[in-house]
């Protein structure tokens, strides 16, 4: 049979599928016969419509805007995601190219207590940890203050040291990052 011939049932099954929501092979038989042509056709006519037309468990389903949307929001999705990966491994870079610590620190995110020479009590959160110092995060800017800070280990000790914060940086409203170095370990 002719493309054609066979085009416009082609097109009637595809209006049939978007009218009915799909069609099987049975549908697309009984176009054929509707037109008076032969009924073995049927796999021509899908073959022809196969661009409008999505197969899926048996039934053939109008390929819809609300499927190109999709395919288009997955799209954007990756292309978001490549971007970010992109954007964290430059930032990896940056980071090791300024990295200036003569100790390597360790990302230790517990909370901490902070003593402030003027009686102060904070309740803070750690960031990270060397053998020379910390980073904390809080609601106060400490800088050049001298501090004792109190960290709980895991076998419910309590280490307390004594630090000087040598920079802050306000990293949100009312969120501050301290740097410190520590000076002596400090009695409880």
């Amino acid at each position: 049979m002719t493309e054609a011939t066979l085009r416009p049932i082609a097109e009637a099954v595809t209006r049939r599928a978007q009218r009915q929501g799909y069609v099987t092979a049975r549908d697309v038989r009984a176009e054929l016969t509707l037109a008076g042509l032969p009924a073995e056709c049927w796999k021509q006519v899908v073959a022809l419509a196969r661009p409008a037309l999505s197969y899926r468990q048996g039934r053939y389903y109008p390929v819809s805007a609300v499927s190109s949307r999709a395919w288009h929001e997955q799209e954007q999705q990756r292309l978001i995601a490549k971007a970010v990966r992109r954007l964290i491994r430059q930032h990896r870079a940056a980071v090791k190219r300024r990295e200036r610590r003569g100790q390597a620190r360790s990302d230790f995110i517990h909370p901490v207590t902070v003593y402030t020479d003027d009686g102060k009590i904070l309740h803070v959160l750690s960031r990270d940890l060397s053998p020379t110092g910390i980073r904390l995060i809080g609601t106060c800017q400490l800088l050049g203050q001298k501090v004792r800070i109190e960290m709980a280990a895991g076998d419910e000790t309590v280490l307390s040291v004594c630090a000087r914060i040598l920079w802050t940086c306000a990293v949100g409203d009312g969120l501050f990052e301290n740097g410190g170095s520590f000076l002596a370990l400090a009695s409880g």
